[in-house]
C-alpha cells in the first residue's frame, strides 16, 4: 500500500512539473517550432525582449499587479483589523461576504465590474462635459473610460478578500501575551501596533501581498472584460499570440515569468524567516518582562507582609 501511495505521489509530481520543465527546455531551442529542440540558443529570449509589444504588455501587467498588491494589502489589512473588533453578528455577515468574493467565478466578476464601469462612466461623463463647458474650458472635455485603472479596481475586489482571510487567520493565532506585556509597560496603542502587532502580522501580510500580485499578474478573464482598448496585459497578449500559433517565443515568455515568480518567492521566504526570528525575540522579551513583574509583585507582597 505504501508503494502504491508513493507511486501515485510520484505520478502527480510528474504531471505537475514535467510540462513546466518542457516549456523551459524548449524555450532554448534554435529551431522555429515550439515542440522540438534543435540545438541550444538564446535566440527567442532576444526576440522576446526586443519585441515592443511584449515589453508594453509586460509593463501593463507589472503596473496592474503592483498597484493591485499595494491597494489590496493595505485595505485588506485594515479591514481584517476592523473585523476582529466588530460585533459577532456583523463579523459573521462580513465574513460570509468575504468568502463569497473569493469563490465567485472570475467571469462573473468581470461581467459585473464591466456593467458597473459602463453605467458609472455613462453617468459621470455628461456631468464632466457640462462642467467643462460651464467653466469655458476649450478643447475636448475630459472623459472617463476603461483602462488599466479599471483592471486594478476589478482585481482589488477579489484579491483584497484573500488578504482579509490570511490576516484574520494570523490574528486568530497571534500570541496576545505580547500585546498585554506592551500595555503593562505603558506603551501607547499605536506603538504597540507598530512594534508588537505588526511584526506578528508581517508574514500574513507578505503572503497576502504575494498572492494579490500573483493573481493579478496571471489574470486573463477579468482583465479581458474591463481593460481599455490597446492596453493588453501579458496574459492577454499571450492568449492572442497563441491563437495565431504557438512559437518558441511563448515558451521564452513563460520561462521569464516563472523566473520572476521564483525570485519573488525566494525574497519573501528570506523576509519571512527574518520576521520569524524577530517575533521569537519579542516573545522571549515579553516572557522576561512578565517574569520580572511577577518577581516584583512577589517582593512587594513579602515586604507588605513583613
Amino acid at each position: 500500500m505504501d508503494a502504491l501511495f508513493r507511486s501515485h505521489a510520484a505520478l502527480v509530481y510528474v504531471f505537475l512539473y514535467v510540462p513546466i520543465a518542457l516549456v523551459v527546455l524548449f524555450s532554448f531551442t534554435a529551431g522555429e517550432r515550439s515542440g522540438e529542440l534543435r540545438g541550444l540558443s538564446l535566440r527567442w529570449y532576444g526576440t522576446t525582449l526586443g519585441d515592443q509589444f511584449v515589453i508594453r504588455a509586460l509593463g501593463n501587467s507589472l503596473v496592474v499587479a503592483f498597484s493591485t498588491s499595494i491597494i489590496a494589502t493595505t485595505f485588506g489589512t485594515i479591514a481584517a483589523l476592523a473585523l476582529s473588533r466588530a460585533p459577532r453578528a456583523i463579523r459573521t455577515v462580513l465574513d460570509g461576504l468575504t468568502y463569497i468574493a473569493i469563490i465567485i467565478p472570475g467571469i462573473v466578476i468581470g461581467i459585473a465590474t464591466l456593467l458597473f464601469f459602463v453605467n458609472i462612466f455613462g453617468w459621470i461623463n455628461p456631468w464632466i462635459a457640462y462642467l467643462w463647458s460651464s467653466l469655458g474650458l476649450g478643447g475636448r472635455p475630459l472623459t472617463l473610460g476603461q483602462g488599466l485603472h479599471t483592471v486594478v479596481a476589478a482585481h482589488v475586489v477579489f484579491t483584497m478578500a484573500i488578504v482579509i482571510v490570511l490576516v484574520r487567520t494570523r490574528l486568530a493565532g497571534m500570541d496576545r501575551s505580547l500585546v498585554e506585556a506592551s500595555g503593562d509597560l505603558y506603551a501607547t496603542p499605536w506603538r504597540t501596533f507598530r512594534q508588537v502587532t505588526l511584526p506578528q502580522l508581517a508574514p500574513a501580510i507578505l503572503a497576502g501581498a504575494l498572492l494579490a500580485f500573483t493573481f493579478s499578474f496571471d489574470d486573463f478573464v477579468i482583465a479581458s472584460f474591463v481593460s481599455g482598448p490597446g492596453q493588453p496585459t501579458l496574459p492577454m497578449y499571450v492568449f492572442a499570440s497563441i491563437r495565431r500559433g504557438i512559437t518558441p517565443e511563448i515558451n521564452a515568455i513563460a520561462t521569464l515569468i516563472l523566473l520572476v515568480t521564483l525570485t519573488i518567492l525566494f525574497i519573501v521566504q528570506l523576509i519571512y524567516r527574518r520576521q520569524a526570528r524577530q517575533a521569537e525575540t519579542l516573545r522571549a522579551a515579553a516572557e522576561r518582562v512578565e517574569a520580572n513583574l511577577e518577581d516584583l509583585a512577589a517582593a512587594g507582597g513579602a515586604a507588605v507582609a513583613a
